[in-house]
């Protein structure tokens, strides 16, 4: 800045300086910049140089010794940060005009060069690309950890008797490797998505210029190539002013984190007195700072309440690029701190979910206690009656009878005398005890996906393989 609070306009002034007689305002400049958000895509920034600086070299556009020069001017940039013995200067205006101003201090005129053929609009689009190219498998490979660490606590407990639920009232017996697995197949969809938005967003979009391409002979095929596209983007319009790539993302994260807030709900619910069935490892608890007894599943309750910084992130790019004509505004550069915010967040919550959930100790008995009352079996009261030949229909009645009369005896099902039993229908025999155990109702659900032992086994096996294959 010079003494009247406006850029100079040497190597590092902005990189659109020369059309002004004046530079901004200093509050301007403090107002339009984004080099604070967007330095963690500095290294995505020097390998699209590199690519870009050998691509212009190859189609003769720059000389080979320039563009050599460039690479190498680069390369030590790159060594430089991750060694930290540069550090990033942030009166730039963003990321690629430090490198680029960098990169020209230390090689001279050479370094004017590298921008060649290419706009600040195709540039950070390729940064972000890279960028998610490279963070979207570590999330993926966190998703990977927890589902193995959910296939682990299910393979210990195909035995282990819990209430399900619906409307949060009992429902049928099932059992707790059942119930995570449940957690597990969401996870390997989350997983699936994030895979299948890598294939849309691995098409380098460098060559697109600011709107329309460039007039010089680019090869945007051996660029794309040089950093590992499967191809590259199809129109340079749509290439400049397309952020569907983070929206997907966007959208993929916001998904991924209502899946681990609906587990820590049933977490915190679990957790309590009332139900009992998890505890919680002290390492993964807090207290309270005025009853001395207790233990809060707060790593739950923050995941649960963080859900909505993930979407509200979601929501901030969707109304950002609502209203956007084509092509580039200034309004996308607001796409990359919410981006951001939602992989970070998203990142430790898988993570802290994992070593939570990991750690704790499930109570047993009180899962087992959790299956009497309610009449979880007032379904297979039915199923019974059905295998007997009665219409379900007419079985579903029989059976709301006999619940009927159990409650009016404040009893369980398995607690009617026979006399009552056949009240309700002739058809119903001595057998009927054996069959109506929570444990009978889990084992006699062997159908594809059910919750009986070997068809969680199945289910775990399957999960397992999962994790293996895509590794």
């Amino acid at each position: 800045m010079n003494t009247h609070g406006t850029m100079t306009t040497d190597n590092h002034a902005a990189l659109w300086h020369g059309r002004f007689e004046e530079g901004p305002d200093a509050q301007a400049v403090e107002f339009e910049t984004s080099i604070f958000v967007d330095e963690r895509m500095a290294l995505d920034d020097i390998k699209g140089s590199i690519a870009h600086a050998k691509m212009l070299g190859a189609a003769k556009i720059i000389s080979a010794e320039e563009a050599d020069q460039i690479v190498k001017g680069l390369e030590s940039i790159k060594a430089d940060l991750e060694s930290g013995s540069l550090k990033i200067d942030y009166s730039a205006e963003d990321i690629h005009s430090f490198i680029e101003a960098t990169l020209t201090d230390r090689i001279g005129e050479a370094g004017k060069k590298v921008h060649t053929g290419r706009s600040r609009n195709d540039q950070v689009a390729l940064d972000e690309r890279l960028y998610l190219l490279r963070t979207i498998p570590e999330l993926q490979n966190t998703i990977l950890t927890l589902i193995d660490a959910l296939s682990q606590i299910a393979e210990q407990n195909k035995n282990t008797l819990m209430p399900g639920f619906t409307h949060m009232q009992h429902a049928q017996p099932v059992t707790l490797a059942h119930h995570v697995c449940a957690w597990s197949w969401m996870l390997v969809r989350d997983w699936q998505r994030l895979e299948d938005s890598l294939k849309r967003m691995n098409l380098s979009p460098i060559g697109a210029g600011a709107l329309a391409g460039s007039g010089l002979p680019l090869n945007r095929k051996y660029e794309a190539e040089l950093l590992g596209f499967a191809g590259v983007t199809q129109n340079s319009l749509d290439t400049v002013s397309d952020r569907d790539y983070i929206l997907e993302t966007a959208s993929n994260l916001s998904m991924i984190q209502m899946h681990l807030s609906r587990f820590c709900e049933e977490v915190v619910l679990w957790s309590t007195v009332e139900f009992g069935f998890i505890d919680l490892s002290e390492k993964w608890s807090t207290g309270s700072s005025i009853m001395p007894q207790k233990k809060n599943p707060d790593f739950a309750e923050l995941i649960r309440g963080r859900t909505g910084k993930v979407y509200g992130n979601q929501f901030a790019l969707m109304t950002m690029m609502k209203g956007l004509p084509l092509a580039y505004d200034r309004d996308m550069q607001e796409d990359k701190e919410p981006l951001f915010d939602a992989i970070d967040t998203v990142l430790s919550c898988v993570k802290v979910f994992t070593y939570m959930i990991s750690t704790a100790k499930w109570n047993k008995e009180k899962m087992a206690e959790g299956c009497k009352g309610g009449y979880l079996n007032a379904t297979d009261v039915a199923d019974y009656l059905v295998r007997k030949g009665m219409p379900f229909r007419t079985a579903h009645g029989v059976s709301a009878r006999a619940v009927r009369i159990a409650i009016e005896k404040n009893c369980e099902l398995e607690q009617l005398s026979m006399e009552e039993w056949k009240s309700c229908s002739e058809l119903i025999e001595d057998d009927i005890y054996s069959l109506i155990t929570p444990e009978a109702c889990v084992e006699v659900r062997k159908v594809d996906g059910g919750p009986a032992a070997e068809k969680v086994a199945e289910q775990i096996a399957e999960l397992k393989k999962f994790v293996k294959n895509v590794k």
